[in-house]
Formats: C-alpha cells, structure tokens, sequence
C-alpha cells in the first residue's frame, strides 16, 4: 500500500502523508518551506540593506513605500496557488492520478496569463498607485523607477509560486528551497554589482530583484519539466480544462481575494504611515524585515496544513486530520515566539543593520516593542484558515480574515488614529486584530469539524 501511494504522487521527492507518524514529516516539510520564505527575506532584506547603506540618500524609503504595493501583486496569486496545491492533494488522498496532470497543466497556463496581464496593469499604474498610498514627495520618482521594473518580473513571479505549489502537493518542499537559495545570492551578487560597482541606486535594485525571479521560475519549470508522468510539465500539453479551472478557483479564489483585501489594508496603514514622513516609512520597512522572518514560519506550517489536510481528508482520514492541525498550530506559535524573542532581545543591534539614523532607529523600536511579542497570535487564524482550506472550505476563512484584519483595521485608521493621532496607535492595531481574527477562525473552526467529520473524526488510518 506504501509503495502504491508514493507511486502515485509521482515523483522520487514525494511525502507519504497518509500513513505512519506525523511530527517528523510535518517537521521536515514545514522546515525547507521556512527556510524558503526567511532565504527571500533576507535576500529582500540586502536589497533593502544595500539601498539604505550604498545607495543615495533616499534610496531605503524609496523601497520600503514599494512594499504593500508588491505584496498586493505577490499575495493575489499566491492566494490563487493554494487552489492548486488543495486540488492535487485531495486528488492524490483520493488516488485520481489522472486528474492531476490536467491541474498541472491548467494551472501552469493559466499562470503566464496572469503574470502576463499584471505586468502590463502594473506598469500602466504604477504611478497612480503610489500617489494613492501617499508616498512622500522626495522619494516619489525613484519610488516609480523600483515599481516599473519590479512590474516586467511579475511575469516570472507568478508561474514560480504556481510551479512551487504544485512540487508541495506532493510533499518536495526541498528543491524549491534550493532554487531560492541559488537565486537569492544571485541576488545579492547583482545589488552589489549594480548599486556599489555600477551606481544604478535603486533601478539597480530592482534590475538584480527581476534578473533573480527569473532564474527561480526557470529553475522551478525545468524540475516539473522532468518529473515523474503524473505531474510533469508537457509544453504541448498546455490548455486551460473548465472543470480544473473551477476547482483551483473556487479555492484559491477566496484565498487570493484575501490576501489581496489584506495588502489593500497594510495600503491604507502604509498611507498613515507616511504621513509621518521618509523616516517613518524607512523605520517601518527595516523592523518588518525581522518581523516577517517570524511571520513566515507561522506561514510555513500554515503551507504544511493545508497540503497535509488535503491529502488525508481527501483520503477521509479525519482523525488524522486533527492532529495534524494541533501539531502545526503549536509549531507556527512556538516558532513565532522565539524569533520574536531573539529579534526583541538584540533589536539595538540588529536594526542597524539597516540603518544609523537615529528618527528612523526609533520608528523601528516602535514596532518592535509593540507588535513582535504578539506575533505568534497570527498562527490562531493563519494555520487554522489553511486546515479549512484543506478540507475545502476556502470562503468564510477569506471573510473572517478580511472582517479581522482588514475591515477593522480600516475602521481603527479611520476612527480611532485621528483620536490618538500618534506613531503608537498605528501599530497597536496589529495584535488588536490578531486576537480578533484568531478567535473567529477557530470558533468556526470546531463548527465545521463537528459537521464535516462527524463520527467519522477518530476512524483509523489507511491500512499500510
């Protein structure tokens, strides 16, 4: 039966998810997955590092106002991979191997067509979106300049996450880690070169961002191209199915309009943000960079959930299901406690890694002190939302995230910033509404348990 399950995933690479122990195959899918996204981070975090030490004056908050405006354009149709990794991991719960190279393909084509439509939407209003979020006037031009060329690798940017999606539904969370790591110190290599060596300042930083993204794509479309036949990439093959389409959609829709919901959130407290002035943006865009690291391991066991939960409710496993979420849900929160811990302990000495300017060390302390130690909050709805998508249910999680993060968060902006009009009120609203969303998400949560698993919540495993 073993033999018979790996066979079926199709790949050498590929996780039995569906029998035995669980904590070590959560652990070593969950780990490559957290080292990809805090690799990325640190990767963007030398872009930000070059741009606040190498380049001109300026140049850290030209990048930092960029930064809701990219993750608005990433998130949306990382979102929308979610559709793809649920869909080939239910199917493979379920042992429809058929099924799963017309997901591949559709899923890859549909991709290149949206990568291809951002970056022509991007460039066209890229301008217009940064006077929206209100970036300061001295930073503005070199804030266009980062935008526009950061728009022509949307192309690439898009596919790989697609692409990514697809190697993690059948548990290889390893070769993508890899194809990080090459393309982020290519990366670096290429700030360097252009910034110190070239002078391009922030065109530079932006160049080597493209450049880098893609390599990682190609990387990402050359393993696929030679996998085992369930999900290898056959160019000829590309065709968008109706019925795929629907299912990635229906899933992955919610999550991407989420996410986008989300970043348009972070816009309206960016915007706040920079009515402080450059110091505050720069300030804020070098503490996230720590904070991020944290968030991403919540977000790496958060991936881990949904794939884990896909393949053995589709296999109709629920006890297992259960446990799986307890295992990653205390994961994502111990994980997030002790970065936070380290960063808050050392922060007079690592955020100058970024930056010496006393304003802007003192905006980055703000974070710092009031967000970080509530970090690990963010596992209450992040890991929960993604064992729902799991088991298929994709659209309230995306409503209690928005009404959570989002609605409230604007409401807070709008209603109690200009009440307490200082630099504190916009960051206490970020654990305010952690709490608030973490205790939707999980009361539903057990709704849905009860009516989805029903007696059927302790039935044994598959035999194997």
């Amino acid at each position: 039966m073993k033999e018979e399950t790996e066979q079926s995933q199709g790949s050498g690479k590929a996780l039995d998810m569906l029998h035995g122990p669980l904590l070590k195959k959560i652990i070593f899918f969950a780990l490559p997955i957290a080292a990809s996204s805090i690799l990325q981070q640190l990767f963007n975090s030398a872009d930000v590092a070059v741009a606040g030490r190498f380049a001109e004056s300026g140049a850290l908050a030209a990048v930092g106002s960029n930064s809701v405006l990219v993750s608005l354009f990433v998130n949306l149709f990382v979102g929308l991979s979610v559709g793809t990794n649920v869909v080939i991991a239910q199917y493979i719960g379920q042992k429809r191997t058929k099924e799963v190279g017309t997901v591949v393909h559709t899923s890859l084509l549909f991709s290149l067509i949206c990568g291809l439509v951002m970056m022509v939407v991007g460039f066209a209003l890229s301008r217009f979106l940064l006077v929206l979020v209100d970036t300061p006037e001295d930073v503005l031009e070199r804030a266009l300049i980062y935008l526009r060329i950061y728009c022509v690798g949307i192309i690439f940017i898009i596919p790989y996450n697609f692409g990514a999606a697809i190697l993690r539904s059948i548990g290889d969370t390893r070769r993508p880690l890899y194809c990080l790591i090459a393309s982020g110190i290519l990366n670096i290599c290429l700030n360097l070169l252009l910034v110190i060596v070239f002078h391009l300042g922030v065109a530079g930083v932006a160049i080597a961002t493209v450049i880098s993204n893609a390599f990682s794509a190609s990387v990402v479309l050359y393993i696929l191209c030679h996998e085992n036949e369930t999900i290898r990439l056959h160019w000829n093959r590309l065709q968008i199915h109706g019925a795929a389409l629907k299912r990635i959609v229906q899933i992955g829709a919610p999550a991407a309009l989420q996410s986008a919901v989300f970043s348009i959130s972070n816009i309206c407290i960016q915007t706040a943000i920079n009515s402080f002035g450059s110091s505050a943006v720069a300030g804020m865009t070098a503490a996230l960079n720590f904070e991020s690291i944290g968030y991403y391991i919540v977000s790496a066991f958060a991936q881990t959930v949904v794939t884990f939960i896909g393949q053995n409710y589709g296999a109709r496993q629920f006890g297992r299901c259960k446990k799986i979420l307890r295992l990653c849900l205390a994961g994502g929160m111990i994980g997030a406690i002790l970065v936070s811990f380290i960063f808050i302990f050392a922060r007079s000495t690592v955020i100058r890694i970024f930056t010496v300017d006393p304003a802007e060390i003192e905006y980055a302390m703000t974070r710092f002190l009031y967000a970080m130690p509530f970090l690990f909050l963010t596992s209450t709805y992040e890991v929960v939302g993604s064992a729902l998508r799991g088991m298929g249910k994709s659209t309230l999680p995306a409503v209690f995230t928005v009404l959570g993060t989002v609605v409230f968060r604007v409401i807070w902006i709008y209603a109690v910033f200009p009440l307490w009009n200082s630099f504190h009120a916009l960051i206490i609203v970020y654990p305010v509404s952690w709490v608030l969303t973490g205790g939707l998400m999980i009361l539903y949560y057990f709704w849905q348990q009860r009516k989805l698993f029903g007696k059927d919540l302790e039935r044994p495993a598959l035999a194997g």
